[in-house]
């Protein structure tokens, strides 16, 4: 058998199942994993070895007809989200040293509910709001970032220490990073998922994020997490013959990198290939503003989110977080309000284009990780879809001219989160069978 660490998480549950693999030599796998690459790609903030072997002992001793769906798959956790049992610091340093929070966020409550590992804490921009990147890496080229500010999650996913990672997303926090590390990234419909127990940066935006080496992974999960569409997903697989898809460049196209572009075209070709009707689309012109109402958004929102912090330890704070709280873009409520309309008019709108197809691509990133780990990256192709508060699935597969990932964000209308995971997983496959990423890690 591969070793463990390399399952999807639906693979490892199915052994499970069978009897043909304990929790404990699972972990013990990953663990090997960590040991043999933290050093490279430094993605965990917390991690006790020795915690997570106990954990795992008390996973194999539950009954199997007790056990859950996620029943001893590991998950890494990004360090704004609460965990009664390790540490949370938002990598500031004014909660560097202390304790473990005395509750779970509402979604380490179903993940534990449903027989998951906890595994650890993955490392964050402070308090998930800055692009100051380090010290994580991206696997796949420890020069270059692998994204934020969700950076250990898809670190860890990405160079198979987990099968799964929860992240988080304001702007591009889940998307990119999976762009980047060349794994899925699903962001579901704001609201979707409770957000209880998160570090908050805008209550508009804030939504959790998932990561996995598989859509199949996504569909587990999402069936923890209990997403529901009105209408129910088929139930054999998405048929890319006859059907329509829409690739949308958005205003934001200019940015596009050449490894963007190449992708761009050969996903096209690709499902042009496989008997899709494939059509670019554009949005109407006020689709435009949406880039500086998303920045007014945050503005206004971040001001009293931090505020606390910043009464508490200003000094201990990075100084962008100050310019939220002291107004520093001179940002009126009038034009907060606007923000607020502009994009609440819009929501609907988008609702009834992406209906009309049966998916909707538009860009993840700019091009491949950029060089460096000082910052994590261009956000501005995905903000768009988080104040929208769309479904958003970055489906991997491309590479960029240094070989490295580059992946696609499949869009669609608000809590059609099933039905995007449905035909993420089917084109997909054709992405990472044929869209040129090669894997150098084995």
């Amino acid at each position: 058998m591969t070793g463990p660490y390399r399952l999807t998480a639906s693979e490892a549950v199915a052994l499970m199942k069978k009897g043909q693999l304990t929790v404990e030599d699972y972990a013990k796998s990953l663990l090997a994993r960590v040991k043999d690459r933290d050093h490279v790609v430094k993605a965990w903030a917390y991690l006790d070895p020795e915690f997570v072997l106990a954990q795992a002992r008390k996973l194999d001793q539950v009954a199997p007809e007790k056990r859950g769906p996620l029943h001893g798959i590991a998950i890494g956790v990004k360090d704004v989200i609460l965990t009664k049992d390790m540490p949370t610091t938002h990598n500031s340093p004014i909660y560097k040293d202390e304790p473990a929070a005395l509750v779970d966020a509402a979604p380490i409550i179903t993940l534990r509910a449903a027989g998951a590992l906890i595994f650890g804490k993955t490392t964050t921009t402070e308090f998930a709001s800055t692009t100051l990147g380090g010290p994580s890496a991206n696997p796949h080229d420890p020069s270059r970032t692998p994204g934020g500010s969700s950076s250990g999650s898809g670190a860890v996913v990405g160079d198979y220490q987990v099968p799964i990672a929860l992240g988080t997303q304001t702007g591009g926090s889940t998307i990119r990073p999976g762009s980047f590390n060349g794994i899925y990234a699903f962001k579901p419909t704001w609201g979707a998922i409770s957000r209880e127990g998160l570090t908050q940066y805008s209550m508009t935006c804030d939504t959790l994020g998932l990561y996995a080496r598989s859509a199949a992974d996504l569909e587990l999960l999402s069936s923890v997490f209990q997403l529901c569409d009105d209408e129910p997903v088929p139930s054999t697989p998405f048929p890319i013959s006859g059907s329509k898809i829409a690739f949308l460049k958005t205003h934001v196209w200019p940015k596009a990198g050449p490894g963007l572009e190449k992708a761009w075209e050969k996903a096209k070709w690709l499902l042009e290939g496989k008997g899709a009707s494939v059509e670019e689309i554009e949005l109407p012109e006020e689709f435009k503003s949406i880039s500086k109402w998303h920045g007014d958004v945050l503005a206004g929102e971040g001001r009293t989110s931090f505020l606390g912090n910043y009464l508490l330890a200003k000094d201990k704070m990075h100084p962008m977080l100050h310019g939220h709280v002291e107004n520093h873009t001179k940002l009126t409520r009038k034009a907060q309000l606007e923000a607020y309309d502009g994009c609440a008019r819009l929501r609907p709108v988008w609702d009834e284009i992406a209906s009309k197809y049966d998916a909707v691509f538009t860009p993840s990133a700019v091009d491949e990780a950029p060089v460096g780990i000082e910052n994590t990256g261009d956000a501005s192709f995905c903000s768009m879809w988080t104040i929208l508060q769309v479904p958003a699935l970055n489906v991997p597969g491309f590479a960029g001219e240094n070989g490295l990932p580059i992946g696609l964000t499949l869009v669609g209308p608000r809590y059609h989160d099933l039905h995007v995971l449905y035909t993420g997983k089917a084109i997909g496959e054709v992405f990472e069978k044929n869209g040129g990423f090669r894997s150098n890690l084995f």
